[in-house]
């Protein structure tokens, strides 16, 4: 059975506070997710005092303050870093965060995190992914707002920088909170795994937990999926983001789905073997048939159970001379 690598994305969901990352790492490792990722950013670095906010970061925060403002209060320091990864190691769950800055990614690999994931905005930041390609450390690309162009790019930029091919993971991805579920567009997940010879997942931003167990059906190796505390909490991301008792259902349907996936052999499983004879036929007499008679459609039937002569074997019985007496119900023997 392949595992699906499962990120538990707190993102910003912590609202500065690291009680609230901690409970929410908790969370992470009870739903039964593989690692919990945070997002680590300078605030001056990230965006511009002038930038707007995206329609969905109006309608959850507060109009009376920038994307800046809102993005400052959000950032964890160096010792936020420290506390989180402790706590991770603690409870036995991966560390991850996502940097959304060239200081982020430095201070990410000098933590030791050995898997980056590289947020959506930042596939087309070129200085961004030359940094992060010469770690050859594996990656995780999410590839919302791109077409199929953009992400050959990328590859190709981290390649060259010193990535190994095999280390780089991309998701098909929708920049949207919360996607409209005809926007998700899983196709397109196998056609990046066919146009560029990689591992393939899924970072879903739709509502419920269907789509993410959909993908992994169709060859998911990564699932990741916004969580919170509770989704009416204050801040950008928590009303397209699942409660804890939402992502512990989605994780056991994924794991459930991996197990029903199966090796592609068909042939009976250990299971079902039992029901063979209960559910399968057999070549019976349906009327009393004396030794030396013919076997005939009119005196021979099909019915369970299945422990006799198989039905397929009908025209190679129909004409042979019954070897002894049988009355109705019998097993036919030959």
């Amino acid at each position: 059975m392949k595992k699906t690598f499962i990120i538990a994305e707190a993102g910003v969901n912590h609202n500065g506070s690291l009680e609230t990352a901690y409970k929410l790492i908790d969370a992470a490792k009870n739903s039964g997710a593989d690692a919990v990722k945070f997002q680590s950013f300078k605030a001056s670095s990230l965006v511009s005092k002038k930038a707007e906010k995206a329609e969905y970061q109006k309608q959850t925060t507060s109009i009376n303050e920038t994307q800046y403002e809102m993005i400052k209060k959000l950032e964890l320091s160096l010792e936020d870093h420290h506390k989180l990864i402790d706590y991770c190691l603690k409870k036995e769950i991966q560390f991850l965060s996502s940097p959304f800055d060239l200081y982020s990614i430095d201070l990410l690999n000098k933590l030791g995190l050995e898997i980056f994931k590289i947020p959506s905005g930042e596939i087309i930041n070129l200085p961004y992914l030359k940094k992060i390609g010469t770690f050859n450390k594996n990656v995780i690309l999410s590839t919302g707002m791109s077409d199929l162009g953009e992400i050959e790019d990328a590859i190709n930029v981290l390649i060259e920088s010193g990535t190994d091919r095999e280390k780089i993971t991309i998701l098909q991805c929708n920049t949207e909170y919360p996607t409209p579920y005809e926007d998700v567009n899983l196709k397109a997940m196998l056609t990046i795994k066919n146009a560029f010879n990689v591992k393939v997942g899924y970072s879903d931003h739709t509502k419920g937990i269907e789509v993410p167990i959909a993908a992994v059906a169709l060859g998911a190796e990564v699932i990741e999926k916004h969580f919170t505390l509770d989704k009416t909490m204050e801040g950008p991301d928590h009303k397209a983001s699942l409660e804890p008792d939402e992502l512990k259902n989605m994780i056991d349907a994924i794991r459930n789905i991996e197990k029903a996936i199966g090796d592609g052999i068909k042939k009976p499983s250990k299971s079902e073997v039992k029901n063979k004879p209960i559910a399968r036929k057999s070549l019976i007499a349906v009327r009393e048939i004396k030794k030396g008679e013919l076997f005939s459609e009119e005196n021979i039937g099909i019915k369970r159970p299945g422990n006799g002569i198989s039905p397929m074997r009908w025209d190679e019985v129909i004409g042979k001379v019954a070897n002894q007496d049988f009355v109705v119900d019998d097993l036919i023997e030959i």
